[in-house]
């Protein structure tokens, strides 16, 4: 990863920025010189108009020290800010890049700190370092300079003090650097908790688990504040180490300078000005101090940053060898295929898969609880790349597609129902975002979505609250299929989609994807019997793999597990009856 990536678009800025404080820098050096000569020449010698001229050069540099000091915060911050701002979408771009495997890896607390906390940090020590990475040592270098250059005798003192400073920076910077880490990952974990506890905020309140969920906030947020304290601590011990070296070294400059006056060997002026560069030599020592204390902490974020944006992605069509190709068909086959969550894992989540799914045709999948149904339609879209063996969608491997031609074929409507904030409309349009009411309205009626949908107020322009928390389960259930719908893609996945909604709804939805969706593969996983039993062809899993193929009627004939679930759901409706 190279930083100079977001250096480069504004140059100007970063280059604006320090000139701008060198002449600001040149001010602080040239004023305490002015004011030293009113003192030796005008006041000694009575001379008000040297004065008078003298003044009014204090008062230009004062000006324009002004002017350096205004343009050096104001090109610092535009470079900083637009430094962080283009960083920060190449993170979130590359996170949308991840893989379901890569995503796995970071917590979305995690993520969410780094694309925000971290990247402040950093654009913090991008405007610090603009405005004082050439005020600091220029003001060391040239306060230094004239001190020497005024007194060499009395600029002795600085030979002692400035290496104990020195090393009193580095023993503070080698310290602080792990602490900063550690907080930024305390704040990782903070984050994390919130936002777990407030996605679920309804599971909290149902199951009465506020004073639970607090007490894990407590302790998340105390680990936190004892992480803050620890690497804070560092900077409230070296700021009055600082100081107290500072002022042993004015306390020394008044001692030996002011015997010198008395003795008659420097003017009052020269030691008036030779004091402020040895404040201005040890506030420039500070100003790095501080400096090098923030780089410890940009330094944790940026190795944080870092680690995102070269997370190697598990899955890319760098190599599509059929790039322009698209699914025309939707005829789907799975060749041998295993698959394994944790690659040095033993268990396979998936075992030998082969399967062959005609274009147009119904399939329904229906197994046990974990026994692989989601992870095998995944594969299809490549949300997970197989281990062995290939799954070949219109006879093309499904690493030879572009992802996005591959992924535009597929309408997927997952376990999870999500929706966004913003209007039902917003959200119908994610599968075709330049769909007309009218389109909107045909498929939300195919999903038994329209009639509800026209019963609020606002319609199709109904506000959804984050997460749809607004609308019921089945009432989100059908917004997905709706919104799959859009898509009118060739492959369409159900993953267990209508179990919240009622049997005739969920008859209703079937029908309409018989007749609107003739052309289109269908692939639906059910808990219920009732939902799959007039596919085409049903497939049955266990444990990672297929047990039976076939219709209903076959099925129920041959295959033991299909014959245990289906009697186990008849036997519950004749007790409910």
């Amino acid at each position: 990863m190279k930083w100079s990536k977001y250096v480069k678009p504004y140059w100007k800025y970063f280059v604006l920025g320090p000139l701008c404080m060198i002449v600001e820098v040149l001010g602080e050096i040239i004023m305490p010189k002015l004011y030293s000569q009113i003192l030796n020449v005008g006041v000694e010698t009575h001379n008000v108009g040297y004065i008078a001229v003298t003044t009014l050069l204090m008062i230009l540099t004062a000006l324009l020290m002004m002017g350096g000091g205004v343009g050096g915060a104001y090109f610092g911050a535009k470079a900083a800010v637009n430094f962080a701002s283009d960083l920060r979408r190449d993170v979130y771009g590359k996170v949308q890049q991840f893989s379901f495997a890569n995503i796995d890896k970071y917590s979305t607390g995690s993520l969410v700190t780094r694309l925000t906390n971290d990247i402040t940090q950093l654009q913090n020590f991008v405007n610090m370092l603009l405005r004082m990475f050439l005020r600091a040592p220029g003001m060391l270098i040239g306060a230094l300079f004239m001190a020497i250059t005024m007194n060499p005798e009395l600029a002795r003192v600085l030979a002692v003090m400035i290496p104990v400073l020195l090393i009193v920076e580095f023993l503070v910077i080698r310290t602080g650097f792990p602490r900063f880490t550690v907080m930024q990952e305390k704040i990782d974990h903070l984050n994390s908790k919130i936002q777990e506890s407030l996605t679920n905020i309804r599971v909290v309140k149902s199951f009465v688990r506020e004073d639970f969920e607090q007490q894990k906030f407590r302790k998340a947020n105390g680990e936190l504040k004892d992480a803050a304290l620890r690497a804070l601590n560092v900077v409230i011990f070296m700021m009055p180490i600082m100081m107290l070296l500072m002022n042993f070294t004015s306390m020394a400059v008044v001692w030996f300078g002011g015997n010198q006056v008395i003795a008659g060997k420097m003017p009052v002026g020269d030691f008036s000005a030779f004091l402020t560069y040895i404040t201005q030599i040890l506030m420039s020592l500070m100003m790095l101090s501080m400096l090098f204390m923030n780089s410890s902490r940009a330094l944790a974020s940026s190795r944080r940053v870092k680690e995102v944006m070269l997370e190697k992605i598990d899955l890319s069509d760098e190599n599509a060898a059929r790039r322009d190709a698209r699914v025309e068909r939707g005829e789907i086959e799975f060749k041998n295929v295993s698959f394994r969550y944790y690659k040095n894992s033993e268990n396979r989540v998936l075992a030998d898969i082969n399967l062959k799914i005609e274009a147009g045709q119904t399939v329904g999948i229906i197994g046990s609880t974990g026994c692989g149904k989601t992870t095998l339609v995944s594969m299809i879209p490549r949300l997970y790349d197989v281990d062995e063996g290939q799954v070949l969608v219109d006879g093309i491997d499904v690493k030879d597609y572009s992802l996005y031609n591959l992924r535009e074929g597929v309408g997927m409507v997952l376990q999870k129902n999500v929706l966004f904030s913003g209007s039902i409309a917003d959200n119908l349009r994610w599968g075709d975002e330049n769909a007309t009411e009218a389109q909107m309205a045909e498929a939300a009626q195919s999903a038994q979505a329209d009639g509800f949908i026209r019963s609020f107020a606002e319609g199709y322009e109904t506000e959804l609250e984050q997460g749809g928390v607004n609308v019921s389960g089945g009432q989100k259930q059908r917004l997905c299929i709706a919104r799959a719908l859009l898509k009118h893609p060739k492959i369409l996945i159900l993953d267990d989609s209508t179990s919240a909604v009622d049997t005739a709804t969920e008859a209703s939805i079937r029908r309409a994807f018989r007749n609107e969706l003739k052309d289109s593969t269908k692939l639906i996983i059910a808990q219920r019997i009732s939902s799959v039993q007039e596919a085409d062809v049903i497939i049955v899993m266990d444990e990672g793999t297929i047990t039976g193929v076939g219709t209903h009627d076959e099925l129920l004939v041959s295959n033991r597990e299909y014959q245990e679930i289906y009697h186990s759901q008849m036997s519950g409706k004749e007790v409910a009856a």
